[in-house]
């Protein structure tokens, strides 16, 4: 160690006293550690109904397509192919494909043939996602109320397209950068706000979003306590793994109980009985209408 005069020597005393405020621990040790804030907090609605009484669950197969398939399609399918359900759009301000089929008579006839049904809601979208396709967003200030008002127009269409009460509806949210908490915040309680609603109506909330985003949020609002949480998800993760173990991202404590569809493939063009969709495909675990 170099020789210090007297003066320099005090000066260095003092600095180490400050660092170790007269203690002998340095004053970060010492210090309060900053509270960890959560990416998501908790948010609790009043949810009095509570979900309809659960109908048997639903093991295979399903598929989805952006327009509600020609019947006859749907026949030489039926017959052909390892599908048993399908995704069907049936309601939402932001769908991406019109619906010239979809009217209550062709839900009887497919219903008659047996396949079974995943209704998707296609609304208001993360404030934080690409606005390029989908412009309409969840106004954070409003995003309960937005999702009692998406659930109110599910419903509607639900009821007239001959889908009882019990029957899930599925909101579909598009997948979104997870840079900003106050964003997956909004998407969150928007969701709660849509199955409360739901649950108020006498329909199953469902959601549909990326497993890493849309859905490691809801996990986050799981873990975190708020309610009402929706029904079953339905993930997204093209890792062409025909099950739903969660892809590794989703806890195995988390909605576990025939409450998971995954869809596993996207944008694949299928033929059978020589006729030919471009649809996702999803193996399903957890509820249908029928």
């Amino acid at each position: 160690m170099r020789y210090l005069r007297p003066a320099a020597l005090l000066a260095a005393s003092l600095v180490l006293l400050l660092a170790t405020d007269g203690t002998g621990e340095s004053a970060a040790a010492s210090a309060p550690a900053a509270a960890v804030v959560p990416r998501i907090r908790a948010v609790n609605l009043p949810d009095r109904a509570g979900p309809p009484k659960a109908r048997e669950g639903w093991s295979g197969a399903a598929f989805d397509a952006c327009t509600a398939p020609a019947l006859d399609t749907l026949r030489a399918w039926r017959g052909a192919s390892p599908y048993g359900a399908l995704g069907v759009y049936v309601s939402g301000a932001q769908r991406g494909c019109a619906q010239p089929r979809l009217t209550a008579d062709w839900v009887r006839q497919a219903r008659a043939m047996g396949w079974r049904f995943l209704p998707v809601h296609v609304g208001l979208q993360a404030p934080c996602a690409d606005p390029t396709h989908k412009p309409k967003r969840i106004d954070p200030a409003k995003a309960a109320r937005q999702g009692r008002d998406e659930a109110g127009e599910a419903v509607h269409a639900m009821r007239a397209l001959g889908f009882d009460g019990g029957s899930p509806v599925y909101l579909d949210i598009e997948s979104y950068p997870m840079r900003d908490p106050a964003c997956g915040q909004a998407v969150v309680e928007f969701t709660l706000g849509w199955t409360q609603a739901l649950h108020s109506a006498g329909y199953r909330s469902g959601f549909y979003s990326s497993l890493d985003s849309g859905i490691a949020d809801l996990s986050a609002a799981a873990r975190a306590g708020s309610s009402p949480l929706p029904d079953s998800l339905w993930y997204a993760r093209w890792d062409d793994r025909a099950d739903t173990d969660g892809s590794g991202r989703l806890d195995p404590d988390l909605w576990v109980f025939h409450q998971r569809v995954h869809q596993y493939r996207g944008n694949v063009e299928e033929t059978y009985a020589g006729a030919t969709l471009t649809i996702d495909r999803n193996h399903v675990d957890g509820p249908t209408a029928d």
